[in-house]
């Protein structure tokens, strides 16, 4: 198939016409569906040739139901595998033992063993102290985020906020041009264009300098943007890159457990992160649902560590070849900034993460608002728990305010989304559409006191298998920042009104049928 990029070389800008044909992706893909289909297609053969064989499924198939029931997952997450494996007894209980695991396989969870380098932090209780004596309530939260999330507290960093995504590309690549030392990557998406061909530049310039470059992007996440074996292309410049959880075509949980992380690290004293992806609709360079939103933060200081930490985790979980020495690339330099608190954190499947730390600590910063909690989101697709959270935070007079696209990027996943927001109108929280495109960001801030800024969407992948990452933080100006781009958003969105939208019989089957198996997309 051929794709049209927009790309920077030469010092302009030139529209290129490529052939890309995803051949391992496809390939891949094949072999699991292959691999299902072959052993559903043996144990149905079994079932009507070998006696009494139907005896043995059934009996696993009691088993299984027996143990979704009594396992401690969210009861969302259980009623569809319970459906699935009682209406196709022999089709559900394979898929059930393929693909409903959270958990990492047993060989990525002994190679974790060796990279989990704990990092230390000796002013992690005194920031603490000096939270709780400021701000009691912001405390505890920021207590259970770091015993969940294995992460630590930090004072008197340098912070900055981008609401656009164009915005941060060209301090990226002013901050790029500065690195000495080493440059970390970890991105979701990477597409070859501007955005990613400028940043390139610079990549191979200062690996050709001696600077250490290494880039983590997920495997699926850009399956239809680079080729199979783009990683290789770069190793030619002295760039280090590796796809996140290559696939093997194999039918198991590989498809689950992504990085959905946006981390930048420059030197260990500069980090970038938020819901923009390295391509060029996230700097409008390109449209694809309207006028693409999103938004970012970058961080100056100790706190730097955490984001290195995450990153290194991630590489040297894919990488075979396992030369380890984390403390070379943190930064041991107190600095003293601004007059705040951050909490740089990372989410994601267990055994890494017991608690699902995105949802807590969204939960948590719900439940202790008093005045309002405004929150940005591209989907919409929550559990019972999360829903009725939102929903007592409304009832108790607190002013929520949700926006989500007005244009999808997914239209089935849309109609989830406009479901969820149907169900908290009823409850006073006001769900905007942003009328000009597509929201992509994940922001979260409350009370003038509180916020989270980072790669968690509102929805079971991101908050339950994805590897995400975000950071919490209360900081006045950062905050006021925030508020303010919430506060033109809501300028040039329109407020949903159930009572003026009418949804057809047929939109709202769909609407049934969809939210019935949400749990699994």
């Amino acid at each position: 198939m051929k794709k049209n990029i927009r790309v920077f070389e030469n010092g302009k800008y030139i529209d290129k016409e490529i052939n890309y044909i995803p051949i391992r992706y496809i390939i891949s893909i094949l072999l699991a569906i292959f691999e299902i289909a072959s052993i559903i297609a043996i144990l149905v053969l079994l079932a009507m040739y070998v006696p009494y064989f139907y005896v043995a499924i059934y009996i696993t198939v009691i088993v299984i139901e027996i143990k979704i029931i009594a396992s401690d997952e969210n009861p969302d997450y259980k009623v569809p595998w319970l459906i699935a494996v009682i209406a196709l007894p022999i089709v559900g209980m394979m898929l059930y033992f393929m693909f409903s695991k959270r958990k990492l396989p047993k060989k990525i969870i002994k190679r974790l063993d060796v990279v989990n380098k704990p990092l230390d932090y000796e002013n992690h209780q005194n920031n603490l102290n000096k939270l709780k004596e400021k701000d009691e309530l912001l405390y505890t939260q920021a207590l259970n985020l770091c015993n969940i999330s294995d992460s630590h507290i930090y004072i008197n960093n340098e912070t900055k906020y981008f609401k656009l995504g164009e915005e941060m590309f060209g301090d990226m690549l002013k901050e790029l041009s500065t690195a000495t030392k080493f440059i970390f990557l970890e991105f979701f998406i990477i597409e070859e264009g501007i955005f990613w061909n400028k940043i390139l530049e610079i990549l191979k310039r200062k690996a050709s300098d001696g600077v250490i470059v290494k880039l983590v992007y997920d495997d699926i996440g850009c399956m239809s943007t680079l080729p199979g074996n783009y990683y290789k292309e770069l190793r030619k410049f002295n760039i280090s890159a590796i796809p996140f959880s290559k696939l093997k075509g194999t039918a198991d949980g590989e498809f689950n457990n992504r990085s959905h992380r946006k981390i930048l690290v420059i030197d260990g004293k500069i980090a970038f992160t938020g819901g923009v992806n390295i391509a060029d609709e996230y700097i409008n360079e390109v449209e694809r649902f309207g006028h693409w939103k999103d938004t970012a933060v970058k961080i100056k200081g100790t706190s730097v560590n955490e984001l290195t930490r995450l990153f290194l985790i991630d590489y040297y979980l894919n990488e075979k070849k396992l030369k380890i020495d984390f403390d070379i690339y943190y930064n041991k330099e107190e600095a003293i900034f601004d007059d705040n608190f951050i909490i740089p954190f990372g989410d994601g499947p267990k055994p890494i993460y017991d608690k699902n730390v995105g949802k807590i600590a969204i939960m948590n910063l719900l439940n202790h608002a008093t005045r309002y909690v405004y929150i940005t989101t591209p989907y919409l697709i929550i559990d019972n728990e999360l829903m009725r959270c939102i929903e007592n935070a409304s009832l108790r007079g607190v002013d929520v305010r949700i926006i989500i696209p007005h244009i999808p990027d997914k239209k089935m996943v849309f109609e989830l989304t406009r479901s969820s927001a149907e169900i908290l109108t009823k409850s006073n929280v006001l769900v905007y559409e942003y009328t000009p495109g597509f929201v992509h960001a994940k922001s979260y801030i409350a009370d003038d006191k509180v916020g989270i800024i980072g790669t968690i969407n509102l929805d079971y992948r991101s908050l339950t298998h994805h590897f995400e990452n975000g950071v919490w933080f209360h900081d006045e100006k950062l905050i006021k920042d925030i508020k303010n781009d919430f506060n033109e958003m809501f300028n040039c969105s329109i407020l949903i009104n159930n009572e003026k939208r009418k949804v057809n019989i047929f939109k709202r089957v769909l609407r049934a049928l969809l939210k019935l198996i949400s749990p699994l997309l």
